[in-house]
């Protein structure tokens, strides 16, 4: 199997078991009151499933993108010539303000 694809395979996972762990947290805090939501509903099986579901593709996304930045090689510029930047010391010119000119031509 070629590595990238085993890299996304692994962090997809990764990214729905987080997710999973996450909807846990989600559960057993109570949070918006979703563990009473859940328990006294008949589709409450299903609005769980939808919500790992659902939150496990936005980790998975998020945890590959990570994935892949991390791979960048960061040994510093490469390519072309780098010239320095010239400085100039550019004087601040004073400027007379029109008290009665109407701004943007008006």
């Amino acid at each position: 199997m070629p590595r990238l694809i085993r890299l996304y395979i692994v962090q997809v996972a990764l990214g729905f078991g987080l997710a999973g762990a996450f909807v846990a947290m989600l559960l057993w805090f109570n949070i918006a009151n979703l563990w009473h939501l859940v328990t006294h509903s008949e589709q409450g099986a299903l609005a769980v499933l939808i919500l790992w579901f659902a939150n496990g593709i936005v980790f998975a996304g998020v945890q590959f993108a990570i994935a892949i930045m991390r791979m960048a090689d960061d040994g510093g510029p490469r390519g072309g010539r780098r010239l320095p930047v010239l400085r100039h010391d550019f004087a601040t010119v004073p400027l007379r303000a029109d008290p009665d000119a109407r701004p943007f031509g008006r």
